[in-house]
């Protein structure tokens, strides 16, 4: 789950991370009510969107008075930023964060993540900040370093320490620095998260160490220990279908193409997205129905499917273990006749029940196109498509 960098910056307060005072807004009168109460010479107007890049797209503006920032908020708010992240589509911006402005004297990035090829988490950090870090990654890789945490004695004041130095902290500021980065890490273990990033980080003039933005993702399935974060959660934000699809626990990611895929198994979900593309095609979703599915669970997925307007074809790919293949045959048949199928079904079953599941499919009246194999069935949903 994403959160806004407003309330990411509430959470890091709490665990004595340095960040700008600012009040988020949701009108222009509000910004400039804010911008007032903050009484900073400067302010920064910010756009909240689930997405970086916002500053290159026009979401970020300094504002010298408060002339400056009803001008800012009236442009921003309501305006659709196209980021990177966002794709060609952009989002609506709904709020913003008004925020005292800072004596910026050099900006780092650090962030903590999950490293998956040690199983371990990772506080990295580069004295290059304020730039993407997929940048540094790929252009200056040599200005990036790593500490691996261990998770029985955790990230230790040497490893911060270190960590300040090698991205050239002035001397003076490392012991802060450090302070800054267990308290992030701190953050980041008690609050399930799956990223903790600060870019920039910065150093004031003053002698601050500051997090001057945050992103904060945290992980879904550890949700139910944080009712309070989950609070946090804008829906506007989110995919409709993506959050119709968490009301059944159905693991749903929405994508550009136009062949929708149900599948049983995250692994199967991967493979039948890959072997699409590989025929040429391009799928419109990724979709677990996951082992232990209901037939109501399996009609909602579909209606989910069909709901995408994108969608020109259908592809359930089932191999029945828990999961039967009679129970997909009933949710696919059932959900057919609700929705109504305009566009062509392609149903590869195989495993626990299949010849019941393609009895339940055959006398069904409906047009379902069987597949032999997944590519088979791959093969013949492009071509439909295409």
């Amino acid at each position: 789950m994403n959160i806004h960098e407003y309330q990411g910056k509430e959470i890091l307060r709490k665990y004595g991370v340095t960040v700008p005072n600012g009040k988020v807004a949701f009108s222009v009168e509000e910004a400039v009510d804010a911008a007032k109460n903050l009484g900073s010479a400067v302010c920064v107007v910010k756009a909240q969107i689930h997405a970086g890049g916002r500053g290159k797209a026009g979401g970020v503006k300094v504002a010298k008075n408060l002339d400056e920032v009803r001008t800012y908020a009236d442009e921003i708010l309501g305006k659709t930023l196209v980021t990177h992240q966002t794709g060609p589509e952009g989002k609506e911006v709904k709020r913003l964060l008004i925020e005292e402005g800072c004596d910026i004297k050099k900006e780092y990035y650090v962030g903590v993540v999950v490293d998956r090829a040690t199983d371990r988490v990772v506080l990295m950090a580069s004295e290059e900040g304020g730039t993407e870090i997929e940048e540094v990654a790929a252009q200056t890789p040599e200005k990036i370093f790593y500490e691996t945490v261990d998770p029985v004695v955790g990230l230790t004041g040497f490893q911060a320490r270190r960590l300040a130095f090698n991205i050239n902290i002035p001397k003076e500021l490392i012991n802060k620095a450090a302070k800054f980065m267990m308290s992030l890490y701190t953050a980041f273990i008690e609050n399930d998260c799956s990223i903790a990033e600060i870019n920039p980080l910065v150093v004031t003039g003053d002698g601050n160490v500051m997090a001057l933005d945050a992103k904060l993702n945290f992980d879904d399935n550890a949700l139910f220990k944080h009712k309070d974060i989950l609070e946090y959660r804008d829906l506007d934000e989110e995919d409709p279908k993506e959050i119709e699809a968490s009301k059944y626990d159905l693991s749903y990611i929405a994508l550009d193409g136009n062949i929708g895929c149900m599948v049983n198994g995250a692994g199967l979900a991967m493979a039948t997205m890959d072997i699409i593309k590989h025929y040429g095609g391009d799928p419109a979703n990724f979709l677990d129905v996951g082992g232990g599915a209901t037939a109501e669970k399996v009609t909602e997925a579909f209606k989910i499917i069909l709901s995408d307007d994108k969608v020109k074809g259908i592809f359930v790919n089932i191999f029945g273990g828990i999961m039967k293949c009679d129970v997909i045959a009933t949710g696919v048949v059932e959900a057919a006749k609700q929705v109504g199928l305009a566009v062509p079904l392609v149903v590869r079953l195989e495993g626990t029940n299949v010849d019941l599941g393609k009895e339940i499919l055959n006398q069904s009246g409906l047009n379902i196109i069987a597949a032999e194999s997944m590519a088979d069935g791959a093969q013949k949903i492009v071509e439909l498509v295409g």
